[in-house]
């Protein structure tokens, strides 16, 4: 399946699940990455987490040992930050780890009359008196934003829910769909894309969801590649529509698939 890359001049590569699982990176992920940035191919990583802002994930891949740049990370909470300056909506309630303000200090923070609402992973933090609030804030006629709609993720703890599971009773509630900011958001695959001046179907998105990395990208004439970890399940590919372009067992094998140099 090979020459199902043929054409790729950048890739967005998920983190979690593909690059690293836990506080340590994937075996092969980094040489991976070396081989990928010697052979000159633009790289980005896109990120659903809520749980930090850009800052911190850049802090943790380097702890981890992956040396990257702020301007190569593109997150959910930065996406959302986007779409709220492009509409206008500076007075916002979020629904986010106190971390993650830090990518929404240039808003004004109101619980009472927000414009806005910015739902992400609030863990157990998440209380019925919280999603109360939020339903009456959508109901109020609050815009409803959502970071992403992850159904669950992979801890050291086993399978664990994500945002979507709460998007997703706030949608049902309150009868309004939410915008969504993340992956597999056409705008967040697009700006990676802008970000490395190439058109979306030059642009190879690879991570462990079927669903957020694979058909997210190729709804938007992006190419597809599922890696066999983190989140993989073998029952994925049995009902996946469409299909990924390409399989892996890790990310270990990009360089190979795309003729990029070893060593």
């Amino acid at each position: 399946m090979e020459h199902e890359l043929a054409g790729i001049d950048g890739l967005l590569i998920d983190l979690d699940g593909t690059v690293y699982l836990g506080d340590r990176l994937l075996p092969g992920a980094a040489d991976a990455i070396e081989s990928l940035r010697r052979s000159g191919i633009p790289l980005r990583f896109g990120t659903n987490t809520t749980r930090m802002p850009r800052s911190a994930v850049v802090e943790g891949l380097r702890t981890r040992g992956l040396d990257v740049v702020a301007d190569e990370i593109f997150t959910a909470p930065l996406a959302a930050s986007g779409l709220l300056e492009k509409r206008g909506l500076w007075n916002v309630s979020l629904y986010l780890p106190e971390a993650t303000y830090e990518d929404f200090d240039h808003f004004t923070l109101n619980d009472t009359e927000p414009q806005a609402i910015v739902v992400g992973d609030l863990g157990r933090g998440w209380s019925f008196d919280l999603l109360n609030r939020a339903f009456r804030q959508i109901r109020g006629g609050a815009e409803f934003v959502a970071l992403q709609r992850n159904r669950y993720w992979e801890t050291s703890e086993g399978p664990t829910l994500d945002a979507g599971a709460f998007v997703a009773a706030l949608e049902f509630a309150s009868g309004q769909e939410a915008t969504l900011a993340g992956k597999p958001s056409p705008t967040f695959f697009q700006a990676a894309a802008d970000s490395m001046g190439i058109g979306l179907s030059a642009m190879a998105v690879v991570g462990d969801d079927i669903t957020t990395d694979v058909a997210g990208a190729r709804a938007c004439g992006a190419k597809g590649v599922l890696v066999r970890t983190g989140k993989f399940r073998a029952d994925d590919l049995e009902h996946a529509r469409p299909k990924p372009n390409l399989v892996l067992d890790s990310l270990a094998g990009l360089p190979a698939a795309l003729g990029a140099p070893h060593g």
